[in-house]
């Protein structure tokens, strides 16, 4: 897994912090349904403000639990609508579940063509539910590897995605090799990655950074050196540093995504 079941996402850079949000936007929870009628567990988190692109987190492999939902309150602090799903709707059904879910039966049954299923429920539900007119996906070590895959679907209709620690050449649990659709990639994409992380080789990263070039896609691609897989964690505090550089970098991308959308 990629976070600890009590782990927190690190804080906002004070300065990114919108202050009218300062005190936190709450999250609600949601079941929405997906194209196949499958029902879903979701949190939406509204900024106050909005106006920029909207944000469907994808987690790790336990789904959505409370480091996910957090993270939507925090993006919705810095400006930016919110909305956090859980991948097992069809195995596992909806609500929460305990620290010591099984969760690996579930991801194995998993497909990316489901996941884009309910990321496009996601979408619209932000779009109903906000002003929110674009909108990217966040995904985490299995959801990083769901971003960029989904930034390669003709249905789904990304204005950018991003990535943190998604796996890039392993196509574990019967998921596409990311590295085997890089041409298809339609919208801009930022990947973020620990240049100590035992489950990625840089080299892999490096591969990734050249593919995307050489499909011509508007893209940045980030080794933070000596991070870890996960390093995005509030408890990890002698990486603190790369926490603060990698939220500038997603909220950075947020914006020119918009700008973008409205130029």
């Amino acid at each position: 897994m990629c976070f600890a079941f009590d782990a927190r996402p690190p804080a906002l850079p004070a300065d990114l912090v919108h202050p009218r949000m300062a005190g936190g936007a709450a999250a609600e929870k949601l079941e929405l349904t997906s194209a196949d009628g499958t029902a879903f567990s979701a949190a939406l988190a509204e900024s106050a403000e909005g106006g920029g692109p909207g944000v469907i987190i994808l987690p790790d492999v336990r789904g959505l639990y409370r480091f996910y939902i957090e993270l939507a309150e925090r993006f919705a602090e810095a400006g930016h609508h919110a909305i956090a799903i859980d991948f097992f709707g069809r195995t596992a059904g909806t609500g929460e579940r305990d620290a010591d879910w099984e969760y690996l039966p579930h991801v194995e049954q998993t497909r990316a063509s489901q996941i884009q299923a309910d990321a496009d429920a996601a979408r619209a539900a932000l779009a109903e539910r906000t002003d929110a007119t674009s909108f990217v996906t966040v995904g985490f070590c299995f959801g990083g590897a769901q971003s960029f895959l989904a930034a390669t679907s003709p249905a789904l209709l990304l204005d950018g995605a991003v990535g943190f620690y998604g796996l890039l050449a392993g196509g574990r649990f019967g998921m596409p090799r990311v590295l085997d659709h890089v041409g298809e990639t339609r919208c801009p994409v930022l990947g973020l990655f620990g240049g100590d992380d035992q489950a990625i080789p840089t080299s892999d990263v490096d591969t990734y950074d050249r593919l995307l070039s050489e499909a011509d896609v508007e893209h940045e691609v980030v080794i933070y050196p000596g991070a870890p897989h996960s390093f995005f964690d509030r408890s990890y505090e002698e990486h603190e540093g790369a926490c603060s550089d990698a939220w500038r970098r997603v909220l950075s991308f947020l914006e020119q995504v918009g700008a973008a959308r409205t130029a």
